[in-house]
């Protein structure tokens, strides 16, 4: 094999990095003819601003040949390395680097500066670019274009029948890290900006879509993200329209539960979402568990939690009645205090977190619509669907199922969910959670950690 050849070994490392969402730089080590080491970009992915393709790769050989010294190694790398890079390549004692497209704006083997080129340094590594650079070039050229349409694509204007939560009420928010998401181009959001997590790797064996409900919105995911996360899978996690980042329409007549189901089925379709595990609770198995019959092939398991289908033909439970009462009659009622109500090991902060997408009462017109969307007669909006839906589960899902109650929930408890458990294919013994209420996810660590053994089975 050639230097074209070893490159060409590199740039299907930097593709598959673009895959992931990482700046496409791909590199090989190779040692007597042998490649002994590979790596991508990932700083995005691993959270670490050294995991450069070079450094990534020439951890892989150190390892491989059982020595940081790399005195008889060449390394392939499709962009000019950086300054950091550089240096770690001169204290490996690498042979020669060989790269692609040079880099005018951090380049340190020539183009900023050239460390190669520096005789007081105690070792001299032979450097020589522009192997395969116009495809390492066309490469990047490509990635960075795609995101500047993106970037364009999602600058997003306030719709005037909307209004949007100010950015620093989500400021420094308990174990809630991630980087905001947003999209407007779905055709029923019409201009409206939906807000969504979105980590992990976009070709992942496996998705997990974990959609809440009302009052929340998706920090209530923060305790299972890290743990679907960790094992290699993505996780998507959508604000609904009212909630949450997402941007909160004027008026309470807005919402409409056919409105809301069809979005999601728009954003599972805009993402191309495949190898689903649909992660469900309260409105989010209600508007959740009708997704999966219009795209079967699309789903691989259910992880549902304190929720039901509300096909009309059957009694809401009193539990619901109640809520949707109190809903009624205190429409500005204290979310953080219904979430430490029934929480007890959450902090202050935590609580406090379930408020700051409702900053006064101009915000909160989902929050007054949504307890009487759920259909209660035949004839509701969302009746009809969710009794198909209903066949659906009992007759055609062949996925797996994890079904988990917290039973101290007094409004979707386990008599409600022992009636769905059969209404749903396949579905085993409930996992009991005796201390978790309603918001079941507050307990989100352990749930996350069995679904990942369960649906791996």
């Amino acid at each position: 094999m050639n230097d074209a050849d070893y490159m060409g070994l590199a740039l299907q490392e930097a593709r598959a990095a673009a895959a992931a969402g990482e700046v496409p730089v791909g590199a090989v080590v190779v040692h007597r003819g042998q490649v002994v080491g590979i790596g991508r970009n990932a700083p995005i992915t691993g959270h670490d601003p050294t995991a450069h393709a070079e450094i990534v790769a020439l951890r892989s050989a150190a390892q491989a040949l059982g020595n940081y010294r790399l005195d008889d190694c060449d390394l392939y790398v499709t962009l000019e390395p950086c300054a950091m890079c550089s240096g770690a390549m001169l204290h490996a004692r690498l042979r020669r680097v060989v790269f692609g497209a040079a880099d005018p704006k951090t380049g340190a083997a020539g183009s900023v500066l050239n460390l190669f080129a520096e005789e007081r340094l105690n070792h001299q590594t032979a450097v020589q670019g522009g192997v395969l650079a116009d495809e390492c070039g066309a490469l990047l050229s490509g990635f960075f274009r795609a995101r500047r349409e993106e970037q364009k694509r999602d600058s997003h204007p306030l719709r005037d029948h909307a209004v949007r939560t100010p950015d620093e009420r989500f400021v420094a928010l308990p174990g809630y890290p991630w980087e905001p998401r947003y999209l407007s181009d779905l055709p029923s959001l019409d201009g409206l900006r939906l807000h969504r997590i979105d980590e992990g790797p976009c070709d992942a064996p496996r998705t997990w879509l974990c959609l809440h409900g009302n009052p929340a919105w998706s920090y209530l995911y923060r305790h299972m993200i890290p743990v679907f996360t960790a094992v290699g899978d993505r996780v998507v996690a959508p604000d609904l329209i009212g909630f949450g980042k997402s941007d909160k329409p004027k008026k309470d007549g807005f919402h409409r539960f056919d409105w809301h189901r069809r979005v999601l089925l728009e954003l599972v379709e805009r993402l191309d979402l495949q190898n689903v595990v649909l992660v469900v609770q309260d409105w989010g198995g209600l508007l959740g568990l009708t997704l999966p019959m219009a795209a079967p092939g699309r789903y691989r398991g259910l992880l549902v939690m304190n929720t039901t289908l509300a096909a009309g033909d059957t009694p809401l439970s009193p539990g619901f009645l109640a809520w949707r009462e109190m809903c009624a009659k205190n429409p500005e009622f204290d979310v953080a205090r219904l979430f430490a109500r029934g929480n007890p090991q959450m902090s202050a902060g935590e609580c406090a977190a379930y408020n700051a997408p409702f900053p006064d009462h101009g915000h909160r017109a989902a929050l007054r619509a949504f307890p009487a969307l759920v259909p209660e007669n035949p004839a509701d909006e969302g009746a009809s669907i969710a009794r198909e839906s209903r066949d659906f589960w009992r007759h055609q899902w062949t996925g797996q199922t994890l079904m988990v109650i917290g039973q101290q929930d007094p409004v979707l408890g386990e008599p409600v969910m022992r009636a769905l458990q059969r209404d749903i294919r396949g579905c085993g013994e409930p996992m009991l959670l005796p201390e978790a209420g309603h918001f079941v996810q507050e307990h989100g660590e352990r749930i996350a950690r069995d679904a990942c053994a369960f649906f791996a089975r």
